[in-house]
């Protein structure tokens, strides 16, 4: 990449380019943005955004658009909201949320509203007021509040449309509780808890419906476990434990449906490990590790099924380095 990376986002855009936005790098918050052309391998700097942020969230609309929103800047945290334009290569400032927020989820809806929920906010502490941004008018408007608090959790849109958030870091403690937001009512039900509390974990959602959660920290610090949720019935089941115990890793799933995992902080920090989950035996399986270990990167599953790796951190210094697996 043209800048070296962590906490940045990367989009795949609907004509197959893959777009990394800011980040945190060389002492201060990122406004640029830079394309990779998976036909050329090659990355190019296209506009920048107004603010310089990280710890944001990016959100693929259905115009093709990219929806950039809140974050950490060199002022604090952001309430801004700002829109790419893929066919010109320029951002537009769009509505503020209605709370400054940073390490909070989004989730496009079914209908092409985006659900923004949770995070640090203004008083620092852990928020669970959400809200949603409607492409049409540009606008945010609040909606029902997350029964926890909570930010570093995840945020899933499921088969039928409901939103399940789960785990995350609450006002004292990390949490093993899950919810379900249903965007026809506006209301937030709790759902069956996961077996392990567990913040900076992953969340996957595979074919049958049923997603898969792994790693994160919990109570006894970094894990190595992981369970499934059920729609059906609400109810988590553990599966197979990891090979590795990891953090701030990335679970990408490919074209066959399995799930790969790859790299993370460890034990002893940064990781060049990577293992893929089989559904269908509950399994893990190493795979070939990276080229160099890193934490707090990004994975794009590209159009021809090739997952793009892109910065993170190695030891205490950011990359710009990318890689790509071949399944």
């Amino acid at each position: 990449m043209n800048n070296d990376r962590i906490y940045h986002t990367t989009s795949l855009l609907l004509n197959g380019k893959v777009l990394a936005t800011g980040g945190y790098g060389s002492s201060f918050a990122f406004t640029s943005a830079e394309l990779y052309d998976p036909s050329t391998r090659t990355w190019s700097l296209t506009g920048n955004m107004s603010y310089g942020r990280y710890l944001h969230t990016a959100s693929v609309l259905s115009n093709g658009k990219v929806l950039v929103a809140g974050g950490y800047g060199e002022d604090g945290l952001l309430a801004s909201a700002e829109l790419y334009d893929p066919m010109t290569g320029i951002w537009t400032l769009t509505g503020n949320m209605n709370y400054n927020r940073y390490r909070h989820t989004t989730s496009v809806l079914f209908d092409g509203r985006v659900l923004v929920a949770g995070g640090v906010d203004l008083s620092y502490s852990r928020s669970n007021t959400v809200e949603l941004y409607d492409e049409t008018t540009g606008l945010w408007t609040v909606t029902g509040n997350m029964n926890d608090n909570r930010d570093d959790h995840t945020a899933s849109v499921l088969s039928d449309g409901k939103i399940l958030v789960a785990g995350g870091y609450g006002l004292n403690s990390t949490l093993a509780s899950a919810e379900l937001y249903n965007p026809m009512t506006g209301i937030w039900t709790l759902t069956g808890n996961m077996s392990s509390t567990r913040y900076q974990h992953t969340a996957s959602l595979l074919s049958d419906g049923k997603l898969l959660v792994t790693g994160g920290v919990g109570s006894s610090w970094y894990m190595n476990s992981a369970e499934s949720y059920d729609p059906s019935t609400g109810i988590w089941s553990t599966t197979d434990a990891m090979n590795y115990f990891r953090k701030g890793h990335t679970a990408s799933v490919l074209d066959d449906d399995t799930v790969l995992v790859v790299d993370g902080s460890g034990w002893c920090e940064g990781m060049n490990t990577a293992e893929i989950y089989d559904p269908s035996t509950h399994e893990w399986i190493n795979t070939a590790s990276g080229n160099q270990e890193r934490y707090a990167h990004s994975a794009t599953v590209l159009s021809d099924g090739m997952v793009l790796i892109t910065g993170g951190i190695l030891g205490s210094g950011c990359l710009d380095s990318v890689e790509i697996y071949q399944p």
